[in-house]
């Protein structure tokens, strides 16, 4: 067995974005294992692939004991579906630093969480204003390296019916030539190039803090696209 295999930890691997994630981490041939931790089994299968089932109100206890080199946190909801904003904040700040905690026991190196273009504490967005915190608090962690995603609207195919997410993904692509300086990074990234940006920042090898937006995130993918795995 090959000791300089990494072993990698995904939360949210459900998700629109940690399907994709999922998919190019089991095809990347430095992984001995992914773990994905769902609350429901997922309807995939790969030889690289381990399905963890979990109580997510309880998940530090539950992966007490666990080793991982890599932790990847695609977890996250809308106030719509959360249905308030105390349920909103328990899900994008609380839950992602729980994952955060058991990553950090865990013994994973780096981190890499799917945060929000314009996330800031100072921000009048509730949404922008608990990203941030969910950010500060991985932050304070520890972890050798951290990168953190910002991208605008996500654009793909839910199982659930977003409307807004809906009309937007329609237009917002049609005007993201016109969104130039500031407004460049709440451009759409499509879930998938977001995945494959997350498996460029781990294998950047790249210590301390880093957050990508649009154009960073692009240019991930891209050189991941081209890469043989």
């Amino acid at each position: 067995m090959n000791d300089d295999l990494k072993t990698a930890l995904v939360a949210g691997a459900n998700g629109l974005v940690g399907q994709q994630l999922l998919t190019a981490l089991c095809e990347a041939s430095e992984y001995r294992r992914v773990y994905a931790l769902t609350r429901r089994p997922l309807t995939r299968d790969h030889a690289r692939l381990a399905n963890r089932i979990v109580r997510f109100d309880r998940l530090e206890a539950e992966l007490k004991g666990m080793t991982c080199t890599e932790a990847f946190c695609c977890l996250g909801t809308t106030i719509r579906e959360a249905g308030s904003e105390a349920a909103f904040r328990a899900v994008d700040r609380d839950l992602v630093l729980a994952f955060a905690r058991a990553a950090r026991a865990a013994q994973a190196q780096r981190f890499v969480l799917v945060s929000a273009a314009g996330a800031d504490a100072h921000s009048r967005s509730f949404y922008l204003r608990v990203k941030a915190e969910a950010e500060a608090g991985v932050i304070a962690l520890g972890f050798p390296a951290i990168d953190i995603m910002q991208p605008g609207l996500l654009l793909g195919t839910r199982r659930e019916l977003r409307p807004l997410e809906l009309f937007a993904q329609w237009t917002l692509p049609i005007a993201a030539p016109l969104m130039v300086g500031r407004l460049q990074m709440w451009r759409p990234v499509g879930a998938a190039t977001l995945a494959r940006a997350m498996l460029g920042a781990a294998r950047s090898g790249r210590r301390g803090v880093m957050r990508f937006t649009w154009r960073a995130i692009t240019t991930l993918a891209a050189g991941q696209a081209s890469r043989r795995v």
